[in-house]
């Protein structure tokens, strides 16, 4: 029971913290080589594809549109399409209205999915970058530029930007997930800087066309094309500048809905491309994949092992009486930030407590969907 206790708070500690230090301390090498930030701003544009997934998003398509028209980035350059998938509220019928603004509607029927979806439209885009968005995400005007002035760099074939997110609750208040947010974030960061990053914000990212290849419709679209890419000898960075806003689910409910479908998605991603754990073929990307995602996707099991090691270990002595009281607390805090985000805004320690136990419940509820065989092609909006 010892050793079960330390190893799950070796993992545990590692996922979170010990990864990203790890990632500094690499990045403090790599600079000392003079690996720093070498891409330039390029007066020639590419040709730029903006696809934005829809299912009756009729709240929010016009805002969507709006935006998309105001961007900096010349219109000639620009071709924003929606992409529908079989929406049968009034979402295609806004987007009709605006043809006129050179706005474009792919609609497939039937309703088959976000990925099959992308699948038809990338073919037709005319442009030699394509940015994936969606409908309820709203860009920086400049998002775009800072995107595709990566794309000099010949050895680059994704670039991801990231989502702020905003509480539904609150006039423009970041809500409490964005903490596991900026922990991704920082990540990003630090992967980019010595050599890929693991995925894309499914948001605000971009690809070059011609490194596309057909997806599954199972497939998590932000996680398997990176991985595409990156089998094709290419890399992904992140641009900080490259943002955009979405408001999260207004319950947990809904948080923990959404993290379990992701959840889902993704072990079956790294599943189906599991050849990418392969150092010998992919390097330092098989290392970073491990420890950014797999070991994420383990700390559920070892939270579960640590509370019950605690439990036999607690008349041990003061130390696991300590740790025992720290679970407990954890636990707590997170059922008072439960019950204050149903009637208020909790506290930031509230707030960071539910949304890692939410989390890594429904990341646990995942592999038990992915093991019972379930799999989402659909996606849906979570309130």
């Amino acid at each position: 029971m010892i050793y079960l206790f330390w190893l799950s708070i070796v993992v545990i500690l590692y996922s979170y913290f010990g990864y990203p230090a790890i990632l500094w301390l690499l990045t403090k090498t790599e600079r000392k080589k003079g690996r720093g930030d070498q891409v330039r701003t390029d007066k020639s544009l590419p040709k730029v594809s903006l696809l934005i997934s829809a299912y009756n998003e009729e709240r929010t398509i016009e805002d969507k549109i709006l935006n998309s028209l105001k961007l900096k980035y010349p219109k000639k350059l620009l071709e924003i399409v929606v992409v529908s998938d079989g929406s049968v509220d009034r979402t295609d019928q806004i987007v009709t209205n605006y043809a006129g603004k050179g706005i474009i509607l792919r609609s497939y029927g039937g309703r088959i999915g976000k990925t099959a979806c992308i699948n038809k439209a990338v073919p037709l885009a005319e442009g030699d970058i394509i940015v994936f968005s969606d409908a309820n995400s709203k860009y920086d005007r400049n998002t775009l530029r800072e995107l595709v002035k990566h794309f000099k760099d010949e050895t680059v074939g994704f670039v991801t930007g990231f989502t702020r997110y905003i509480s539904e609750k609150s006039d423009g208040v970041i809500d409490s997930v964005s903490l596991y947010s900026r922990i991704e974030l920082f990540t990003k960061q630090l992967e980019s800087t010595i050599g890929s990053c693991v995925g894309a914000d499914g948001a605000v990212f971009a690809i070059r066309k011609p490194l596309y290849r057909e997806l599954k419709d199972t497939d998590i679209n932000d996680l398997v094309i990176p991985f595409m890419i990156i089998k094709q000898g290419y890399k992904g960075i992140l641009e900080e500048k490259a943002s955009c806003f979405e408001k999260t689910a207004k319950t947990a409910r809904g948080e923990f809905y959404r993290q379990m479908r992701i959840t889902n998605r993704t072990i079956r991603a790294i599943f189906n491309n599991r050849d990418l754990l392969n150092p010998f073929r992919f390097g330092l990307f098989s290392f970073q994949l491990f420890s950014h995602k797999i070991c994420k996707l383990i700390v559920p099991f070892f939270l579960l092992i640590l509370l019950l090691a605690n439990i036999f270990l607690f008349s041990r002595g003061l130390f696991y009486s300590f740790t025992m009281f720290g679970q407990f607390l954890l636990y707590s805090l997170s059922f008072a930030g439960s019950l204050s985000s149903s009637s208020g805004n909790p506290s930031r320690l509230l707030s960071a407590a539910r949304t890692f136990t939410v989390v890594n419940c429904a990341i646990l509820f995942g592999w038990f969907k992915f093991f019972k065989g379930d799999t989402y092609t659909q996606w849906s909006i979570c309130r």
